[in-house]
């Protein structure tokens, strides 16, 4: 299961079918150097983005049943 304190670029490079879902938050800036490093809370903070909706959508994308 994906959690929020993962890093964005750790979670696309395991499942790559996330991309998407970063893609139609607004994450779309998913190479740049704070991927590395920001995790999936932070990103989603500094985009203003409910972080509860995106971590669902991520796991649903990944293959998990998130609830």
């Amino acid at each position: 299961m994906l959690v929020k304190e993962m890093t964005i670029s750790e979670v696309v490079g395991k499942y790559p079918q996330t991309v998407p879902v970063f893609m139609s938050f607004g994450m779309g800036c998913l190479g740049c150097s704070a991927a590395r490093f920001e995790n999936i809370a932070q990103g989603a903070g500094a985009h203003g983005i409910d972080i509860e909706k995106l971590m669902v959508e991520l796991n649903k994308a990944a293959g998990f049943n998130a609830e």
